[in-house]
């Protein structure tokens, strides 16, 4: 995986939203988590999208924001999934969104 991106993002409800989207992921692909870090990864084929290869979602809960990084093939897959990402964390934090993704280059 050639490309990655990062963000933090501010909520005091990061390891709620960790498990959220991590059980919620974990129906159709490969998660692992705890109450403080969580991975997903999502294979080249998730959803018929066109991706090189598989791509990697890491979670990591704080008091007072969740960290997020995704590691990519193509920069086509990195935006779907920074898309896919922010989707799912402003509908489980519905009452605090839209929440702020700064994203930066990993």
């Amino acid at each position: 995986m050639s490309l990655s991106a990062t963000a933090r993002v501010p909520t005091t409800q990061a390891r709620r939203y960790l498990q959220q989207l991590c059980k919620h992921w974990q129906h159709n692909l490969a998660v692992d988590f705890t109450a403080d870090h969580g991975t997903v990864a999502f294979p080249k084929d998730a959803r018929g999208a066109d991706w090189p290869d598989d791509a990697l979602v890491t979670f990591d809960a704080g008091a007072e924001a969740l960290d997020v990084r995704i590691d990519a093939s193509a920069a086509g897959q990195l935006d779907a999934l920074k898309d896919a990402v922010a989707r799912h964390l402003d509908r489980f934090a519905f009452r605090e969104a839209p929440l702020a993704f700064d994203w930066q280059p990993g």
